[in-house]
């Protein structure tokens, strides 16, 4: 029996080291967009995110804003849609469990 409880006590250690180190990157925001591999043109990208409509996940506790604003503004000129990024609308639990906000914007041309 306490050979059991010794074993136990050892992978619970091993499974909280491991979630500890694998979530050392897991905070980071991201664009909710990836390629959907060996798809046709109209399902070539899977996720919320748009080339004019980009959506970031993000934790609040541990993102602030302005980084956020910026990764939206940059989708919006590498994609050549917009000069920025506006806010429409945030969603709660809709992303990731570590990062369950997202942000969705829309890109808009300077006049």
């Amino acid at each position: 029996m306490e050979f059991f409880i010794l074993a136990r006590n050892n992978f619970l250690r091993v499974v909280w080291l491991s979630l500890f180190l694998s979530s050392c990157s897991a905070l980071e925001p991201f664009v909710d967009r990836k390629r959907n591999a060996g798809a046709p043109a109209p399902q070539l990208y899977v996720g919320r995110s748009k080339p004019d409509k980009p959506s970031i996940c993000y934790n609040i506790l541990t993102t602030d804003y302005k980084t956020v604003k910026k990764m939206a503004d940059e989708e919006c000129q590498k994609h050549k849609t917009g000069d920025y990024a506006l806010p429409v609308n945030q969603e709660a639990f809709s992303c990731k469990v570590l990062l369950p906000a997202r942000i969705n914007f829309k890109c808009v041309k300077a006049r």
